[in-house]
């Protein structure tokens, strides 16, 4: 077939497509729903974008006493924004923004927009690793390196210590890896490394593996579990390897498209890489300045290029909304009540409580449910599962002196708030996702 008639048929071929989803649009992205709150909400007429809501239509009597109590802690911790999501036996019945996305352009938060979640991005690569066991033979005892290992390239054959061979995929889901952070975080000092492998930075990811490989272990794989996240950088490495893919394009097609999420991304690291609908983020009034990541030589704040956003990836670089984080949350909650991304033995492989070890991905596994968190300058993240059915997410743009503990006082004044709930809506508005992402139909060309 010539090239000219060929172009004529991808031609018509994109015409009826395109007409298809115009078609659509009409029939399906501007019908207006109304919902038992009274509202008339007309659903986005971008079909590739994860549904978007308006923070009126979670106006609720119900939740009045939740807000008066997010509203404090927002004053009370100096935060500038905030984005609420609430679910109740796979529902989701709240959906809001708090306070300022951008606070010098006075623009409030929504549920849309997209804030950095931290740690949360473990989860999201345990669930990424649980798909490739599930659907491409991936064996959580694979060994990760030496001649045998995954990542058996010959940049990572140098290795001081043998017993690196020993490291299983699953040692790095539950940090036990052997690495601890005692001389410092391996994510976080990308200088030290630089001047170890006599580069230039920025240093990247397989610096850092470089880096660590020509150290021993701080214990023997297996044995014992210290918090890393440089295990789960290794991770992403180790999906890119497996799949040939890039990280983030197989979480996107394998995660989150099939649950109708097509904002998340891995984000950027100084303030003109902010995306669409991105937040700004903000620090305390007292902090103080540190060198640039990438070797500018220009000292910055660690909000905005102190921290590589791309490199922290599989461990912590995801932006996502509070909306999109609780599809992935309730379709990794074991329960039936909304569609599962997992098998049921996925999802108890990843909540297994081991003593003196960490659940895969989750932050912890307790007696009344599941949790996980995220802190980064400028952001603090949590998103809980209760055994109740009741689950929420919360992210902020605003960190504190508190770090971590931050969240603690999130879940606390979540807890105090949502206990004052006693009639939960009827309402899903997950319903209100008219979207062909929604339908789990991705558009195709088919020549």
């Amino acid at each position: 077939m010539g090239t000219y008639t060929s172009m004529r048929l991808l031609g018509k071929t994109l015409i009826v497509f395109f007409a298809g989803l115009t078609i659509l649009s009409m029939v399906e992205l501007f019908t207006p729903i109304t919902n038992s709150f009274g509202s008339d909400f007309t659903p986005p007429k971008n079909a590739l974008q994860s549904f978007h809501l308006p923070n009126y239509i979670s106006d609720n009597e119900e939740f009045a006493y939740l807000e008066k109590q997010i509203n404090r802690f927002l004053s009370r911790e100096k935060v500038a924004g905030a984005s609420v999501a609430i679910a109740k036996d796979g529902k989701l019945v709240y959906a809001k923004g708090f306070g300022f996305s951008d606070r010098e352009q006075d623009q409030e938060v929504s549920p849309h927009h997209l804030f950095r979640v931290a740690s949360i991005s473990k989860l999201i690569t345990a669930a990424g690793i649980m798909k490739l066991v599930e659907e491409e033979g991936l064996n959580l005892d694979a060994k990760v390196f030496g001649p045998d290992g995954i990542l058996n390239d010959s940049i990572y054959l140098n290795y001081r210590d043998e017993e690196v061979e020993e490291i299983t995929i699953h040692h790095l889901l539950n940090h036990s890896g052997g690495w601890t952070t005692r001389w410092g975080d391996q994510m976080f000092m990308p200088i030290v490394i630089a001047n170890s492998l006599r580069k230039e930075l920025p240093v990247s990811n397989e610096d850092i593996i470089q880096f660590v490989l020509k150290k021993r272990l701080h214990f023997r794989p297996g044995t014992a579990s210290c918090y890393s996240n440089l295990g789960f950088m290794i991770l992403g490495e180790v999906i890119e390897k497996y799949t040939n893919m890039p990280y983030e394009t197989y979480i996107q097609e394998n995660i989150l498209y099939p649950l109708g999420i097509y904002d998340m991304q891995i984000g950027g690291s100084h303030l003109f890489e902010r995306a669409k609908n991105e937040v700004k983020y903000y620090e305390p009034e007292n902090t103080f300045f540190v060198d640039d990541y990438s070797g500018s030589g220009e000292q910055v704040l660690r909000t905005y290029g102190g921290n590589d956003m791309k490199s922290l990836g599989a461990a912590g670089g995801w932006i996502a909304s509070s909306t999109d984080l609780m599809k992935i949350l309730l379709s990794l909650d074991g329960f039936d009540t909304f569609p599962d991304l997992l098998s049921e033995e996925s999802v108890a492989t990843m909540t297994d409580n081991k003593p003196g070890y960490s659940p895969l991905g989750w932050r912890n596994i307790g007696s009344d449910g599941w949790y996980r968190t995220g802190t980064l300058a400028g952001t603090s993240a949590i998103m809980v599962r209760k055994n109740n059915g009741v689950s929420y997410v919360v992210l902020t743009n605003t960190g504190n002196w508190k770090g971590p503990k931050l969240a603690r006082e999130i879940s606390r004044t979540m807890d105090q708030g949502l206990s004052k709930v006693n009639n939960w809506p009827n309402d899903n508005l997950f319903d209100l996702d008219k979207t062909i992402a929604s339908s789990h139909k991705r558009p195709q060309v088919i020549f």
